[in-house]
């Protein structure tokens, strides 16, 4: 069986949900990448966040171990500057091995209420070789 996954992935619908009506950390609302790496080898994933009023900003490194899954709360990346509360984003991952990437997010702006959801981020297939 060959890898698993792929090289470039797509969130195209970020926005880190703010401000939270409860106590942190637990009630935080939070957007979540889990990037899990079947292969071999670490997987160095460099992340570029896109918004609809400025710059790219990244790359940000979120290095997974050989065999190994891993959950990072988008709130957390601050290197090279910290992601936006409360504005729409989209993200390009890639790594030099094949990945899987889900994308969670934790809304906890309603009193009370605590809103998961979850999705497949978008893999972007392998370009086709073109030459002669």
């Amino acid at each position: 069986m060959g890898p698993v996954g792929a090289r470039v992935w797509v969130v195209p619908g970020g926005h880190i949900p703010f401000p939270t009506s409860g106590p942190e950390p637990e009630f935080s609302g939070f957007d979540q990448l889990c990037v899990l790496n079947a292969t071999d080898d670490r997987a160095d994933v460099r992340v570029h966040v896109y918004y609809t009023d400025a710059e790219p900003v990244g790359p940000y490194l979120i290095p997974v171990a050989a065999r190994r899954v891993r959950h990072v709360r988008v709130n957390d990346l601050v290197d090279p500057e910290a992601v936006r509360l409360d504005r729409p984003y989209g993200l390009v991952l890639r790594s030099p091995v094949p990945v899987v990437v889900q994308f969670l997010r934790q809304d906890t702006r309603l009193p009370g209420v605590v809103a998961l959801t979850g999705t497949m981020a978008h893999p972007e297939p392998a370009a086709p070789d073109v030459g002669g």
